[in-house]
């Protein structure tokens, strides 16, 4: 297989970190009380009560960051190291690493739960929360970059999703919602014309009857329905929720302000869609406003420059 372009793998992680800017001033609002769809930018209109007010337009989250650690340990051991990863989060949380100036203004409440394990000694494995309330979406958000990195198959992928994802989010839900929305990306990154139909098939295929991923999968993600998502911070609404949007529009700045105007959790739903948005349009269907808008590329631009290389196979 030839590797992917270079206008997709940059789309991707510009396309996340973009969707996770522009939904940070708009964190926390209901929907009827965001703006008019076509005032959505990174700077909300004056008299909008934003969200996060000391931080500046531009700014990615803890969304942007995380995944920035997993894209920065994948390139630097070749292969999903736990403890590598899980130490970059730390460093992250505790240090500022590959935060916007180096400052750390949010955390799920699984993923600091999951911190103070890993900083008592918990095995990187099982450090996250795994009881049926613990799904936020907090591993969904980070795990494109390895679905843009990895070049071995679809199963090994999938078991890739799944252990990033116990780092901070051991249920069966999260761990599913990791694996199908890698292999979603990955098949947009080829191309394919129906990605989550292709998606589905494959992590079927792999599922054990009667498991509590096919349970995931089948009574929870409910892959075949049509999707409707509310912006939250569940794991499976926000896979939910970035479905909805990239079914409805075709270009990355319709599928992100969707994204956004959906509300609640503004910052990480425009992050999962608009990572796979920039895959599906590249790195120039993302709007030029918003690409020089984005702060922090001292610390992202090597990153990307990287994983380019790393899959034309450079490393």
């Amino acid at each position: 297989m030839p590797p992917p372009s270079t206008a997709r793998l940059r789309g991707g992680i510009y396309g996340l970190l973009v969707g996770d800017a522009l939904g940070v001033p708009y964190e926390f609002s209901a929907p009827e009380l965001l703006p008019p769809r076509d005032q959505l930018e990174m700077e909300p209109p004056r008299d909008f009560p934003r969200a996060h007010g000391r931080v500046p337009p531009g700014t990615w989250s803890d969304d942007g960051a995380q995944a920035l650690c997993l894209l920065a340990s994948l390139l630097e051991c070749n292969r999903l190291d736990l403890s590598d990863f899980s130490a970059r989060l730390l460093a992250w949380y505790e240090q500022g690493y590959l935060a916007v100036d180096g400052i750390v203004f949010d955390v799920g409440v699984q993923t600091g739960r999951a911190f103070r394990a890993l900083t008592g000694g918990a095995e990187p494995r099982v450090a996250g929360p795994a009881e049926e309330r613990d799904n936020g979406n907090g591993s969904l958000m980070r795990v494109l970059p390895l679905a843009l990195w990895h070049t071995g198959d679809d199963a090994a992928l999938v078991h890739d999703a799944y252990e990033q994802s116990r780092v901070t989010h051991g249920h069966a839900r999260s761990r599913v919602c990791c694996a199908i929305y890698c292999l979603w990306v990955r098949r947009t990154l080829e191309g394919d014309a129906d990605a989550w139909a292709a998606a589905t098939s494959m992590l079927r295929a792999m599922l054990v009857p009667g498991s509590a991923e096919e349970e995931a999968l089948e009574w929870h993600v409910r892959p075949d329905e049509r999707p409707e998502g509310s912006g939250s911070g569940y794991v499976v609404d926000t896979l939910r929720s970035a479905r909805q949007v990239a079914g409805a529009h075709d270009s990355y700045e319709g599928i992100v302000k969707a994204a956004v105007a959906l509300g609640n959790d503004t910052d990480t739903t425009a992050c999962v869609a608009g990572g796979l948005a920039g895959v599906r349009h590249g790195e120039g269907g993302i709007p030029e406003r918003w690409r020089s808008a984005l702060r922090g590329r001292e610390l992202v631009d090597p990153l990307v420059e990287a994983l380019v290389a790393a899959r034309r196979g450079e490393r």
